[in-house]
């Protein structure tokens, strides 16, 4: 079993070292099942592989998207097959549609705190 040790996204790379007794045929960042990037697969140390994929800069925009990393026997950018093995998924979330989505979230939780001290107070009036 094949183990990833995700160092994250610096500069529009994604990287990390991947431990393994053999490099994977393919490594591919996918969005949406559809092969986006191919990542360089490099000897890293006994039984080590990094693994860095340069992100294509449509995925840096508002909204929100999840990349998938995939190694694979896959050739170009045909779609990963059935025996791909899942290394890492890394959500992309920016923008204005990020902020609407947190003041949003933050308003639920305060309607719900209120709630819950009513209660609260209702409670500890009738106990």
């Amino acid at each position: 079993m094949s183990e990833f040790d995700d160092h994250g996204l610096k500069a529009g790379r994604w990287s990390g070292v991947l431990a393994s007794p053999q490099a994977p045929g393919r490594v591919v960042v996918t969005h949406l099942s559809q092969v986006v990037a191919t990542a360089s697969v490099t000897p890293a140390g006994d039984g080590a592989w990094r693994i860095e994929a340069d992100l294509p800069a449509r995925f840096l925009s508002d909204g929100i998207h999840s990349l998938v990393l995939i190694a694979d026997d896959g050739q170009g950018d045909e779609p990963p097959g059935p025996g791909a093995a899942l290394l890492a998924r890394l959500p992309l979330l920016a923008g204005s549609v990020l902020a609407d989505d947190l003041v949003a979230e933050v308003e639920h939780l305060r309607a719900e705190l209120e709630l819950l001290k009513r209660e609260f107070r209702r409670f500890a009036g009738n106990a």
